[in-house]
């Protein structure tokens, strides 16, 4: 399971130019799930990405979580993540879950982020051609791979 995080002042994802899901100050999360992910790959992602410390105290030093802020998130499935760009110019998906795999996973995912933040996260819509606009604020973004844990 891979995600790109993105500490955000606003977010939204509109769905044929209507407003799906909307954020203010908060996390930006991009969600790839490949086949072999798990119950385990889960946990060990929305646990960490609720206590990330990325933004500031009154100090300016990033010692906060989302949590801390009362921050919101939204989260978008994104199969890109999966890319395999080592072979030609044209990216390979083949580490992308199907959708049978995948849309349990992702929904598990944002329930799972929903009760470490103590409120609901704000989604996508699985498959659905999505714009996603963000003002990256820092700009603070990270990178996690559970296949990468090191």
């Amino acid at each position: 399971m891979r995600v790109v995080i993105q500490r955000v002042t606003h977010a939204s994802v509109t769905i044929e130019k209507e407003v799906k899901s909307s954020i203010g100050n908060g996390l930006m999360i991009l969600l790839g799930i490949e086949e072999t992910d798990n119950q385990e790959d889960i946990d060990c992602l929305t646990k960490k990405i609720a206590a990330l410390r990325i933004f500031d105290d009154e100090n300016g030093v990033m010692n906060k979580s989302v949590n801390d802020i009362h921050g919101e998130i939204l989260v978008v499935s994104q199969f890109t993540l999966m890319a395999s760009t080592k072979k030609g110019n044209r990216p390979s998906y083949i580490k992308a879950a199907k959708p049978e795999i995948s849309i349990p996973l992702y929904e598990k995912f944002c329930e799972e982020m929903s009760k470490h933040l103590g409120t609901p996260v704000k989604t996508g819509e699985f498959g659905a051609d999505m714009k996603v606009e963000l003002l990256n604020d820092g700009p603070v973004t990270i990178c996690m791979d559970t296949k990468n844990k090191e």
